[in-house]
């Protein structure tokens, strides 16, 4: 039988990236609908992030991932929460004062960035094995506070999708597995591409793989333009995808793509690679998931 692989689509992300684009969904019931449909176009998976229904501006509030969440639950789709946890992660340091952030409250406690997780119980949520310069700012993931999220997520039931950028962000999160602070099979997505991790290029998928801890379930991305590339090369070296409006607008150049219209590419990719577009309850049961939204 066909290899099957999964497909996360990755809603909306923090990005600014409304002003590029009126496919990016915003409200929560935009963004609700967007995963609902990227499920029936072949996604087993759906990262959320929430924004500021009336700015389009990255959000933390409890309610509007209660209401994307909710909605998602009571409708008919399978499809598998997937919850951020980057927020409150971000430190661009204030010009009169480098040891505070520019922006108050930008920055966050532990629990903060995963109480929404403990509250909303998704069977998947995202956990930052980073810290590096990220765009213009700091991406700041400290030991300390990725073992106190690791142990929240871990007592609420929820699978961390252990995100690294770079080498060192997978030495530390292996380093996480063998303290036993992330449950087997580990779940490790590779995010190529962007400003200043890795890059999105062959090379990088074999290298970053041949650190995976026997037995881990990965998926890789590249963002922008290498979407798709990446969604060939990752499937090729055996593993799972991401792509969605969090990573790439674009369905080819000038064109702007929805969620479902990327996830259906890359579902064409796969399909042309010999493989299968694997179902919700099968990545259910690869990633050892309770069952549940």
């Amino acid at each position: 039988m066909s290899r099957p692989v999964i497909i996360t689509c990755a809603i909306t992300g923090g990005g600014d990236t409304v002003s590029r684009s009126d496919k990016v969904p915003v409200t929560p019931e935009q963004i609700a609908t967007a995963a609902i449909d990227a499920g029936k176009a072949g996604a087993a998976i759906c990262h959320i992030h929430v924004r500021d229904p009336e700015t389009g501006a990255p959000s933390m509030r409890q309610d509007l991932y209660a209401e994307v969440a909710g909605r998602i639950r009571d409708s008919d789709s399978t499809i598998v929460i997937n919850l951020t946890t980057g927020p409150g992660a971000g430190f661009t340091p204030s010009a009169d004062d480098p040891s505070r952030a520019a922006v108050p409250g930008s920055f966050r406690t532990p629990g903060e960035r995963v109480r929404h997780v403990e509250e909303l119980l998704p069977e998947v949520c995202s956990l930052d094995v980073a810290t590096m310069n990220f765009g213009e700012r700091a991406f700041v993931n400290v030991p300390e506070h990725l073992q106190e999220m690791a142990r929240r997520i871990r007592a609420a039931g929820v699978k961390p999708e252990l995100e690294v950028f770079d080498a060192g962000h997978l030495r530390l999160a292996r380093r996480m597995v063998d303290d036993g602070l992330i449950d087997s099979p580990p779940m490790f997505q590779l995010c190529m591409g962007i400003p200043w991790g890795a890059p999105a290029a062959a090379e990088t998928v074999t290298y970053l793989r041949s650190m995976l801890p026997d037995g881990a379930l990965w998926a890789g991305f590249g963002i922008s333009r290498l979407q798709m590339p990446m969604v060939a090369e990752v499937v090729n070296q055996g593993g799972h995808v991401r792509v969605g409006l969090e990573d790439n607008l674009y369905l080819e150049r000038g064109v702007l793509a929805t969620n479902a219209e990327l996830v259906e590419k890359a579902a064409g990719i796969i399909s042309m690679l010999g493989c299968r577009v694997a179902k919700s309850d099968e990545a259910r049961s690869m990633l050892g998931l309770r069952g549940t939204q």
